[in-house]
């Protein structure tokens, strides 16, 4: 299997210091983990040396360059060239080609999860005793409508989460909902289910209001985004075919 080195990498993109926490670097190892592909079979780090300084590197699967270029600044013309390159490169192997944005949301998305799991930690800790209730009270703040509501308007199957369907602009937000929905109980001790349920109402409509006076779209305005889990499967895809490329070559 030929490999790439993530510093020559990121000097072809354009980036002036090569650092391997660089946060295309970071995102692109943090999509595999999120999407169930086992990150180090495409990142293998290891000591590299340059000019007789030793320093830390990373070995990259052709996936992994195609994950990074993905994920780094489209504005830089070496970035938009590697993109460009990446995309005729699926297209020859396979159909489904995994835009910027839906990389974004992969990101956020795994976030989310993340965050979700910290506010419901502090939410039993706080004695929350019916969850759903106080779940539905968050987004009655941001959306000004109860999550059945928002279900049905976005053609969402009741068996799935909103957080699968939405675009990064949302996901976003929601992220803001949740990340000060747990600083706030924490901050204010809040206790109980009544308690619970307002504070989790107040910090959705400061987010709303946030989000007027920003003149951003209402959330509920925002048009679903594709599955997510389409996204994965298609990055799946395209991982088992850039594989089966390199074992032809």
């Amino acid at each position: 299997m030929n490999y790439w080195t993530a510093s020559l990498l990121m000097t072809e993109l354009g980036y002036s210091e090569f650092n391997i926490r660089a946060a295309p670097i970071l995102k692109a190892f943090q999509v595999c983990v999120n999407t169930g592909i086992d990150p180090l079979e495409h990142f293998i780090y290891f000591d590299n040396e340059k000019n007789g300084k030793k320093f830390k590197d990373i070995k990259l699967t052709r996936f992994a360059c195609y994950l990074i270029s993905m994920n780094s600044d489209i504005k830089k013309p070496n970035v938009s060239k590697a993109q460009a390159y990446f995309a005729a490169f699926v297209a020859t192997v396979q159909q489904y080609f995994v835009e910027q944005q839906d990389m974004e949301r992969i990101d956020l998305r795994g976030q989310i999860s993340e965050h979700e799991k910290m506010l419901n930690s502090t939410a039993k800790q706080a004695g929350i005793i019916k969850y759903g209730y106080f779940q539905n009270k968050d987004y009655m703040g941001l959306y000004n409508m109860p999550l059945s509501k928002i279900r049905k308007i976005k053609g969402i199957p009741e068996s799935r989460t909103p957080f699968d369907y939405m675009g990064a602009e949302e996901l976003g937000a929601n992220i803001f909902r949740i990340t000060q929905t747990d600083a706030k109980i924490k901050r204010e001790k809040i206790t109980g289910q009544e308690g619970l349920e307002q504070a989790a109402f107040n910090v959705g409509k400061m987010v709303r209001n946030a989000l007027i006076a920003n003149g951003s779209t209402m959330p509920e305005n925002l048009p679903p985004a594709e599955d997510i889990k389409q996204i994965k499967s298609g990055l799946k895809k395209t991982d088992k075919a850039f594989k089966s490329e390199t074992i032809k070559r």
